[in-house]
């Protein structure tokens, strides 16, 4: 499964499923300490890992609406 980190307030973030924008919960020792608001990660084997070619996609994505709204 892959969540995309939407909001980090102390020591609980909220991750949103990237499918179904479903959120939850969940600590922040559980996942790597890198994160940041909007980091992309995938779920396998209760392990929690950043997917930073995923990021770099979602991030061209935005870039090219961006700057298609602009135009």
């Amino acid at each position: 499964m892959k969540y995309a980190v939407d909001q980090i307030i102390d020591q609980i973030v909220i991750l949103e499923k990237i499918k179904t924008k479903e959120k939850k919960e969940e600590k922040k020792e559980k996942l790597p300490n890198t994160i940041k608001e909007g980091t992309i990660l995938t779920y396998e084997n209760s392990i929690y890992k950043i997917d930073r070619k995923e990021e770099q996609k979602r991030r061209e994505r935005i870039q090219k609406k961006l700057e298609q709204l602009k135009k």
